[in-house]
């Protein structure tokens, strides 16, 4: 016979295995969810992609839908906008393709309304915006006054096309309390902002819902209380835009960029309702892969590009506070670019030079171009020289820094009007504007769009032109 001791340590072993502790939620407890999709003339709209993040389904022809969730792992039910529909937007946030799941409520009922587009939307622009990365009240106000005020420009500029905003993860910095003023610094702008979470996102006090002990106490928490679900997807004109974490959170600041196996089976489910060979934006906030700093990147992103490989794939991420283009293959561009912030709001330049800015793209069917904005610099700043004696590592070089940089850029040099073909060379360095803004502390970050060139003793002036994929140049003259 057992004794009673062993019977209680077996029964409270028991509670823990099966998931049926005190503060936790029963992983086989399994609640009903459905509800309607609808447009604002109150017409069902079918054929709606449906999910709570695990399971899937579409809206039947009275746009009904039913999902099955199990409310440890599901937090959301949420619906991947059709084409032909908007959601609605308040104070520049997408506010109803979503809805939260009610654990302690056995049947959920949640209809969704969509605004139906008059025709189908060909042209629209797209701004991904990474890293704010707001630590306190002075972040807070640079933001504001310079990348919030510059987006205004911008979107004065870009009117009266639709604009889609990207924040590509660190919203905050550590510091929850200060989702509501982000949200009030950017409740003016007229584009529909939607969020990707990033690692100072999430509330250090707990690991990710993935793998929290306690279901109702979790790391995504509160940006889903501010922005939605980490891992949804939706339409405009051609375009199936995808926002996915990338970051798997332990806690206490802890963690690895990475998917998890439940994420990338999220993918396979999201892109079964998406033709092959569609354009794909992929927002993350760790970038798939560098070339530079390794251990910044997704640890399994080839099973991602596996997943993806029969469509035409554009990548925006951010978390590096550097600018990095790559062609993973000719369908597949990563654009890893400069941060909203900068280095982490130092000064005006990334680690690697490039200035403070947000990428802005533009789509016409399923033709993408994009140009780099720098904050409070003109559009057509897409360049930095230094004269020879500048760049303190390479004083007898004049130097070019091209932030946006890829193979298909072409550069092209002149002395004194006349062209001087194929003298520029690529190098590898510190940039020198990030070391004066550190005050001379390099930080050993060597980035890969500097060019160099040694003027010949008879040059005044000196032109450089840098001429994008997309054909369009820009013009920079010193006189040396």
């Amino acid at each position: 016979m057992k004794s009673p001791r062993f019977l209680v340590l077996f029964f409270l072993l028991s509670l823990f295995t099966t998931g049926g502790c005190a503060t936790g939620q029963s992983a086989d407890k399994e609640i009903r969810v459905r509800g309607v999709v609808m447009d604002t003339s109150r017409q069902p709209v079918a054929g709606v992609v449906v999910t709570d993040g695990v399971n899937f389904t579409q809206t039947d022809q009275k746009g009904l839908y039913q999902l099955s969730s199990n409310p440890a792992r599901s937090k959301f039910v949420y619906i991947s906008v059709p084409a032909d529909y908007k959601a609605p937007v308040e104070k520049a946030l997408p506010t109803g393709y979503y809805a939260p799941i009610d654990a302690k409520r056995k049947n959920n009922h949640h209809d969704f309304v969509l605004e139906k587009r008059e025709q189908p939307l060909k042209k629209f622009a797209f701004i991904a915006i990474s890293d704010p990365q707001v630590k306190n009240d002075q972040h807070l106000a640079r933001f504001t006054s310079e990348t919030v005020t510059d987006l205004k420009e911008t979107l004065n500029a870009l009117a009266p096309q639709e604009v889609y905003g990207m924040v590509l993860g660190d919203i905050v910095w550590d510091a929850m309390p200060l989702f509501d003023s982000y949200k009030a610094a950017i409740a003016g702008l007229n584009m529909t902002t939607y969020h990707v979470i990033g690692n100072h996102d999430f509330d250090e006090q707990y690991p990710a819902l993935s793998i929290a002990l306690d279901k109702n106490e979790y790391g995504e928490h509160a940006f889903g209380s501010h922005f939605g679900p980490t891992d949804y997807s939706f339409n405009i004109g051609k375009i199936h835009i995808i926002s996915m974490k990338d970051i798997d959170y332990r806690g206490g600041k802890k963690y690895k960029e990475q998917f998890t196996p439940e994420q990338l089976e999220w993918l396979k489910k999201d892109l079964s309702y998406v033709q092959p060979g569609t354009t794909v934006f992929l927002n993350l906030h760790a970038p798939t892969s560098n070339r530079s700093v390794k251990a910044d990147s997704a640890r399994n992103s080839q099973q991602l590009y596996d997943i993806l490989k029969d469509y035409r794939v554009h990548i925006f991420a951010g978390h590096t506070h550097f600018y990095e283009n790559r062609i993973v293959t000719p369908h597949f561009y990563e654009h890893n670019i400069g941060a909203a912030c900068g280095a982490w709001w130092a000064g005006n330049v990334n680690c690697c030079g490039a200035p403070n800015g947000y990428l802005v793209v533009q789509v016409d069917g399923e033709y993408v171009t994009w140009q780099y904005k720098a904050t409070g610099r003109p559009a057509n700043y897409q360049f930095r020289v230094y004269k020879p004696g500048e760049f303190k590592s390479q004083s007898d070089y004049l130097v070019v820094n091209l932030w946006d940089y890829d193979p298909a850029w072409k550069l092209t040099y002149y002395e004194n009007g006349v062209e001087k073909p194929g003298v520029l060379e690529s190098f590898a360095d510190e940039d020198q504007d990030y070391i004066t803004m550190k005050e001379g502390k390099a930080r050993g970050y060597h980035t890969l769009h500097l060019f160099r060139v040694r003027p010949t003793s008879a040059a005044r002036s000196v032109k450089i032109v840098a001429t994008n994929r997309f054909g369009k140049s820009f013009t920079e003259t010193v006189n040396l």
